[in-house]
């Protein structure tokens, strides 16, 4: 059993020092995502609900991209919404851009909030990796 492997685009260097989480762990033949919101890795929150969830869907393809790995990897998804229902269709048509079949796995879950104020959306995948 080998030891699990931090995933850390360059880009976000400061994430994993700051906040001390890797943006994505590997171990035992996955890759799991911390959870990505809508804020940018530089600037404001934008207050547009699609820019922030077209925000968190590239944060973690920039991960994923670090293994090599695509959406088409990724085996479990959870998303936490503030206001699911006002933006759940939008969320539903900016997820189906990136997936496909075999879908993964996916759970939705209305929160109260989240660390920083005004996010309404949060990620968190599991990915798996390719064999050799």
């Amino acid at each position: 059993m080998t030891e699990p492997q931090a995933l850390i685009p360059p880009a976000m260097a400061a994430l994993e020092r700051d906040w001390q989480m890797s943006p994505g762990l590997v171990s035992n033949g996955h890759v799991f995502l911390t959870g990505f919101n809508g804020c940018p890795l530089e600037g404001p929150l934008s207050p547009d609900p699609e820019t922030q969830i077209t925000t968190a869907f590239d944060m973690i393809e920039m991960v994923l991209a670090e293994a090599g790995l695509s959406f088409a990897d990724v085996v479990e998804m959870t998303s936490f919404h503030v206001g699911l229902a006002d933006h759940l269709s939008l969320f539903r048509r900016l997820r189906a851009e990136r997936i496909s079949r075999p879908y993964p796995a996916w759970t939705a879950l209305e929160v109260a909030g989240f660390a920083t104020p005004g996010v309404i959306v949060e990620l968190k995948v599991v990915a798996r990796l390719k064999s050799d």
